[in-house]
């Protein structure tokens, strides 16, 4: 059975709103299981087309990354596919920079 996606209500400027999906991590998971093996996926597009899916109007940034670190931990997705290793961010995520270079090398 799906998940029900979160989505909550923000201000955006003094008289707008826009709706925000929560992902699940499940959610972050099968997305990541959809990019194209031995590429480099951008993760903007994936949250893009998660928002999209549960017709919301962005996916949360911050529980995205979130999800990627503790998959990155239990290794349950292939999330190299979509982080930047010359990006900041790749070194929070378990085995770092050559970790995810070795992983998309391995998949071309």
């Amino acid at each position: 059975m799906d998940e029900l996606p979160i989505i909550k209500t923000r201000r955006k400027g003094k008289n707008l709103t826009q709706s925000v999906l929560i992902p699940s991590e499940r959610m972050v998971a099968d997305a990541l299981r959809a990019a194209p093996p031995g590429q480099l996926s951008d993760l903007a597009e994936i949250r893009r087309m998660l928002a999209a899916k549960h017709g919301a109007d962005i996916c949360c940034p911050v529980t995205m990354q979130r999800h990627l670190v503790r998959i990155s931990q239990d290794g349950s997705a292939p999330y190299w596919r979509v982080v930047d290793p010359d990006r900041p961010f790749a070194r929070r995520l378990t085995g770092g920079v050559e970790q995810i270079r070795d992983k998309l090398a391995a998949e071309r």
